[in-house]
């Protein structure tokens, strides 16, 4: 039996990256993303397996009208995985600059979890997977916006996976994955322990896979988040 997967924010990086994963491993995709020539020219790649949908994720009312329309491509979902999300330097603290973050990683972020999991509640089984970051560990004087919205989607993934456990009557497996510095473009300069984008995608798909429901990537950032929780925030200031 084929498998169908969703993936919101499959023009570049990890989510393209995770697109040709799946489509190798045997499962249909719908994609989507605002730049569509970036879809088309995947859907390119693998004609017969791929399915384009336009979507701005601060849409909400797009949103709503994408979760309506996958009956017409897929009987069923096995697997949605959210993946978009943007963040900039905001020194200056200007407004500007966090309203596009705060509505995309939360507002956005937050309306695709939740249809995701009504739609599996309904189906009575599926795997939601978020992308986040292990940003969502601790705050950062440059990017406050960007690393808070990475802890709501963190948190929000961890209050389903607790929600999941308790739905008697579906069985929703979610996974929240936090990866590191990947070689992607949303990296502006220079970083430490930048894993190849391949390396962290290949982990990424393990961990779905063994339906994990947390996973660090790559998986020495496990030893950072560790060190998180013991060492005082006037030394975490001096990294972050």
């Amino acid at each position: 039996m084929s498998r169908n997967a969703i993936v919101f924010g499959a023009t570049s990086g990890i989510g393209r990256a995770l697109t040709k994963i799946l489509v190798n491993d045997g499962y249909s995709v719908i994609i989507t993303g605002r730049r569509k020539d970036r879809l088309e020219s995947l859907k390119e790649e693998f004609p017969e397996s791929i399915y384009v949908r336009q979507h701005d994720i601060t849409h909400l009312d797009d949103t709503d009208r994408f979760f309506h329309e996958i009956s017409a491509v897929f009987d069923r979902v096995d697997l949605i995985i959210h993946n978009s999300g943007i963040g900039e330097n905001n020194f200056d603290l200007e407004w500007d600059k966090d309203h596009p973050t705060l509505e995309t990683n939360v507002l956005g972020a937050a309306k695709v979890y939740q249809l995701s999991y009504n739609y599996f509640k309904n189906q009575g089984k599926g795997h939601l997977v978020s992308i986040t970051s292990i940003a969502s560990l601790v705050g950062n004087r440059y990017v406050p916006a960007y690393h808070a919205s990475k802890a709501f989607q963190s948190n929000y993934m961890e209050s389903l996976w607790m929600k999941a456990r308790k739905t008697k009557k579906a069985n929703i497996t979610v996974t929240n994955i936090l990866p590191g510095y990947v070689d992607t473009d949303i990296i502006t300069g220079p970083t430490f322990w930048m894993a190849p984008l391949d390396k962290a995608s290949k982990q990424i798909y393990s961990a779905i896979k063994r339906k994990k429901r947390k996973a660090y990537i790559t998986r020495r950032w496990r030893l950072v988040a560790l060190m998180m929780k013991f060492v005082p925030p006037h030394i975490l200031i001096k990294f972050f």
